[in-house]
């Protein structure tokens, strides 16, 4: 049931594919036998395809570790290939079986990343206190000069203190980051309307998409149940989302949706889509894109959407990203109490 397995000409061209394996990787059977497996995959780089040429040069391969993403989900795989050869010992082609073992990686992911997570908090915590503490008087004396030097006439000067303030306000970002990848302090769960934090972003939401370029669609549910959870903290989440949507299609213009919707799981969700009409996320890369420090971004910290993550995740929540080639999803979802919601 969870085996996908394809067959392979010498000429590296596909002789057969299992309904599992066409389900795994987003593939329609009659369209893809017969032709070349780099054509099958072309939208991939070379690196990142899940099958090479080196299979029919009697390349072995046990259990080798990769990820897939498809507009059904993301799978990840363990691959095992090897030649085949006719009776009289002549290669006649190759098989690659792949087996589905995303239940068990994603498992064993979430508890690394918790791992990770805990481990960069406690960090932050003991030096947190030790780095603001010299930036502060930095700062200080930093404003002092700017002041001085804007009384002198000094303009060329006073524009390399301005960056170095500027620079010293990153870092500090930067350390409040880091503190919320612990276990975020001073914070105050109570039942909160999702649809008043989003009305109350969404001027600074529209000010950043008009910057952009980019056109934004709030659509908000009739109405929502109150969900339990920290208002400010939310507030963070949703404008890191947007903000990474928008960024996203930077020079290009483009719609970012947001939509509020019930979701009637084993638990019911309150959640919230933000939609971009981006590049999309390779999906070589969307696994990685919550894991502290990994970034795209040339001026990123890689730290945005780790926090978000914590974040959501202390409620009980969970945050989802899909990306099909053209445009990124991100759905946050929230638990609410029916009985409370009703």
């Amino acid at each position: 049931v969870n085996l996908g397995i394809l067959l392979i000409h010498l000429d590296f061209t596909l002789a057969d594919i299992s309904d599992t394996a066409c389900r795994m990787f987003g593939l329609q059977r009659e369209e893809v036998i017969g032709k070349s497996l780099e054509d099958v995959f072309a939208g991939v780089p070379v690196e990142h395809q899940p099958v090479r040429r080196a299979i029919l040069d009697g390349v072995i391969t046990k259990n080798h570790a990769i990820s897939w993403t498809n507009e059904h989900g993301r799978f990840d795989l363990l691959m095992d290939s090897s030649v085949l050869n006719d009776h009289q010992g002549r290669r006649i082609g190759a098989y690659v079986i792949f087996k589905d073992v995303t239940n068990l990686r994603s498992l064993e992911e979430q508890v690394q990343r918790s791992d990770r997570l805990a481990m960069i908090g406690q960090i932050a915590a003991g030096t947190a206190h030790e780095i603001r503490n010299p930036l502060t008087s930095i700062k200080g004396f930093l404003q002092i000069f700017k002041k001085t030097l804007l009384e002198k006439g000094l303009e060329k000067e006073q524009r390399y203190v301005e960056i170095m303030l500027s620079e010293i306000n990153r870092i500090n970002d930067l350390v409040s980051e880091f503190l919320l990848l612990g276990k975020p302090k001073n914070t105050s769960y109570r039942f909160i309307d999702v649809s008043s934090v989003l009305e109350e972003l969404m001027p600074i939401i529209q000010n950043e998409a008009i910057l952009h370029g980019v056109q934004v669609h709030y659509r908000k549910a009739d109405r929502l149940p109150e969900v339990v959870a920290d208002r400010e903290l939310m507030k963070q989440v949703f404008l890191n989302l947007c903000k990474n949507g928008i960024e996203a299609m930077e020079g290009n213009g483009g719609n970012l949706t947001i939509t509020e919707k019930l979701e009637e799981q084993d638990v019911p969700y309150v959640c919230v889509e933000v939609q971009d009409t981006g590049p999309g996320i390779p999906p070589f890369v969307i696994d990685k894109i919550f894991d502290p420090f990994f970034t795209t971004k040339a001026n990123g910290t890689g730290l945005g959407l780790a926090v978000c993550q914590r974040i959501i995740h202390d409620i009980g929540g969970t945050i989802r990203v899909s990306s099909k080639g053209f445009g990124t999803k991100v759905t946050v979802c929230i638990p609410y109490n029916q009985a409370s919601g009703e």
